[in-house]
């Protein structure tokens, strides 16, 4: 501004003095000592500790934070810095800048942290210094983990997961979503049983908490109760063990169920006849033949406890004829992948022997097209004996009931070839009979394989948990092609962890 209106001005200089120590030419501050003399003088870091050692379970990987509770964290993390940066003694006093780890090598036991803390000294002035700590890193096991390591068999609460059906993918999926959360990461044991998986853990708090989690994932209901371990008369102290009853709701995905016609009536008259197609803390059901759906909650099953009319051990493989699309377009519901279809189907085992065509209505009309194969109940030929039928009077029943679209045929190509994929399972006991042993084992691998079909054929339903690259997985040009085309499968995107990367120049691996 005063050099346009031409005026003149003089140009500020900022003049130096002498350090009164040492005599060095600087610019003046409130101490009127240079930097270096300053911290001759004044060491605002000597009350802060230099060695300090901290206690870590080398069992489950966490750290003692006094005077009783146990931190985890990875090496190098946020959390342990802040944990390391927590135990440093008069730092409270200091204006704390920066604090960043030191390499150390993974197998020395030993931690360096450094720091750069400012305090106002002599006169107002501020000086800043850097200090280093060093953590001496001491094994010792929590006392869950000692407890567990001199026995096994101790616990103090378990939770015991059941559902009465005949199949275990419900457990699959909730094996998965557990290891995603790291919900039974306090579980001292987790033994398989024969409808079910019983979790034991070293607190009650631990087994409440993981309830919790299982009701926000399943419909579940519950019941506990606890039993007298050992009493002390003189302190009057009670040593329990609580045993959480947990059920599962025995209805899953693709059954087809029957509603009760107080449940139908309260739900607009859906159904009677509706399709499971998710399970979450809710039940969805949705109506093949208008496209109605709706949702259940756990309270709401448990008050009529109803159970599937045919599970999906009863599906069928259909071969589709003919497909038209119901007109008007309006049966289409907006968002929905779902369509209205009238189709012509016939049984694939009956091709060779009779002529038999069922004609149906299906929910499936974007998906099946003519020469599709296709999944239904039978309700032609199925013998049920629910009670809930007799009770709806000029009920008309279809002769069939497609559930969902097969690939069985075009899986022939891939049988017995390793998917690209692969996912991580819970380190549990396994409670087999010696006479049904083999037989168990071959009935878990085949339902284990349904439930990977399930997870290449649905996205919804692995969105929620982790899949991971498998490393033994060799895939060939001409394969890949057949088998990105013929079946569904899982994309490369979608895997995490596990990934290695090459670098062809370097001639390195990086792990993630």
């Amino acid at each position: 501004m005063t050099q346009e209106t031409g005026m003149f001005t003089v140009q500020e200089t900022i003049g130096s003095v002498l350090c009164c120590k040492c005599g060095i030419s600087m610019t003046p501050n409130a101490a009127n000592m240079c930097v270096k003399c300053l911290r001759s003088e004044i060491d605002i870091t000597e009350n802060l500790q230099k060695h300090i050692t901290i206690i870590h379970c080398p069992e489950c990987d966490t750290y003692l934070q006094p005077p009783r509770t146990w931190i985890k964290a990875q090496p190098e993390s946020k959390e342990l810095l802040t944990f390391c940066v927590k135990r440093i003694k008069n730092l409270n006093k200091l204006r704390l800048i920066h604090a960043e780890f030191i390499w150390t090598e993974p197998h020395s036991k030993r931690l360096k942290v450094k720091l750069k803390v400012q305090k106002e000294v002599l006169n107002g002035a501020v000086l800043e210094q850097s200090h280093t700590s060093e953590y001496t890193v001491q094994d010792q096991m929590c006392d869950s983990c000692s407890r567990a390591q001199a026995n096994p068999d101790q616990w103090v609460a378990s939770v015991q997961l059941r559902q009465q059906v005949a199949h275990r993918r419900t457990f699959f999926y909730l094996e998965q979503l557990i290891l995603t959360h790291d919900a039974a990461i306090k579980a001292t044991r987790i033994k398989q049983m024969d409808r079910g998986i019983d979790f034991f853990f070293s607190t009650r708090s631990h087994a409440a908490k993981f309830l919790e989690f299982l009701q926000k994932v399943a419909p579940i209901k519950s019941r506990h109760d606890k039993q007298l371990v050992s009493h002390d008369t003189k302190s009057n102290h009670y040593n329990y063990r609580y045993t959480f009853s947990v059920e599962i709701s025995p209805i899953c995905r693709e059954d087809l169920v029957l509603l009760p016609p107080k449940v139908a009536s309260t739900l607009g008259n859906l159904g009677p006849l509706v399709i499971c197609t998710k399970i979450t803390n809710t039940i969805a059901l949705l109506d093949p033949l208008t496209l109605r759906n709706c949702f259940l909650d756990a309270d709401q099953y448990w008050r009529t406890n109803f159970t599937s009319l045919l599970s999906s051990k009863q599906l069928i493989e259909y071969i589709v004829l003919d497909v038209e699309p119901v007109e008007p377009i309006s049966t289409e519901v907006v968002g929905s992948k779902y369509t209205l279809a009238d189709v012509q189907v016939a049984r694939v085992s009956d091709f060779g022997k009779n002529d038999t065509i069922f004609y149906a209505r299906t929910h499936l009309g974007k998906l099946l097209n003519s020469g599709d194969f296709a999944l239904g109940y039978d309700l032609h030929g199925a013998n049920s004996n629910d009670i809930e039928v007799g009770k709806y009077k000029g009920l008309v029943v279809p002769e069939v009931i497609l559930v969902k679209k097969s690939y069985e045929e075009r899986r022939v190509k891939r049988r017995g070839k390793a998917r690209a994929w692969k996912l991580k399972a819970l380190d549990m006991e396994v409670d087999v009979s010696e006479t049904r042993g083999r037989v168990d084992v071959e009935r878990r691998d085949e339902e284990y394989e349904m439930f990977c079909r399930d997870l290449e054929e649905n996205p919804e339903l692995r969105f929620h948990i982790s899949l991971y690259k498998n490393e033994e997985y060799q895939r060939s040009e001409v394969g890949s092609v057949l088998d990105d085309e013929d079946a569904p499968n899982v994309r490369l995107e979608e895997l995490i962890g596990d990934i290695t990367l090459s670098d062809d120049e370097e001639g390195e691996e990086i792990k993630e």
